[in-house]
């Protein structure tokens, strides 16, 4: 069984990595509006 300390700690890896993912998948949107905007426009 974890102790509460343990579960708070491994909860707030977890909220990091999401943070992380959700940046990351940001970036990328931006990079490739950017990308498709530059493309469409002569």
């Amino acid at each position: 069984m974890l102790n509460p300390s343990e579960l708070t700690n491994n909860l707030r890896v977890i909220q990091h990595a999401w943070h992380s993912c959700h940046a990351l998948a940001f970036g990328v949107e931006v990079l490739c509006s950017d990308l498709v905007n530059a493309c469409l426009t002569p």
